[in-house]
């Protein structure tokens, strides 16, 4: 098990179509609110993680108002059970770190509230409704680390 740094297009790639058989085939959301103008080289860190050298799940960080936003969290379902969602989150946080970003948060999806919680996450929002599926605002600080 193993983390990457996007740094080519067909790497872009493999994480698009990770994210399109998760979020779109998987769990419904729409195509066009998957896929932004953040979903370049450029606009955000992309990375991979893989099981067995092959490309199983994938996230992303932008640095939004000083902040490091972690998106796009996703893993192949037959490889949910390897651990590998910590290790993407881990690999963010690092990124966020090289970037000295001392705070990160997340719009995650509330069936996965417990998991971002043994992360060190702290829940602050209410529900809402994010592409028609209910997600709350989790917060980390880096520098407690």
């Amino acid at each position: 098990m193993d983390s990457k740094r996007i740094t080519v297009d067909s790497d872009l790639k493999n994480a698009f179509h990770i994210r399109k058989e998760v979020f779109v085939e998987e769990q419904g959301f729409s195509l066009e609110d998957e896929f932004d103008e953040f979903d370049t080289l450029n606009g955000s860190e992309h990375i991979l993680v893989y099981h067995n050298e092959q490309p199983v799940g994938t996230g992303r960080l932008r640095v939004v108002d000083g902040l490091g936003k972690l998106e796009r969290i996703c893993i192949l379902e037959p490889f949910r059970k390897f651990g590998l969602g910590k290790i993407i989150i881990k690999t963010l946080e690092e990124i966020a770190k090289e970037k000295e970003i001392s705070q990160v948060k997340l719009h995650g999806q509330t069936q996965a509230e417990g998991f971002y919680k043994k992360l060190g996450y702290q829940t602050s929002s209410n529900v809402f409704m994010e592409d028609g599926s209910p997600h709350i605002l989790m917060i980390k600080e880096l520098a407690n680390e």
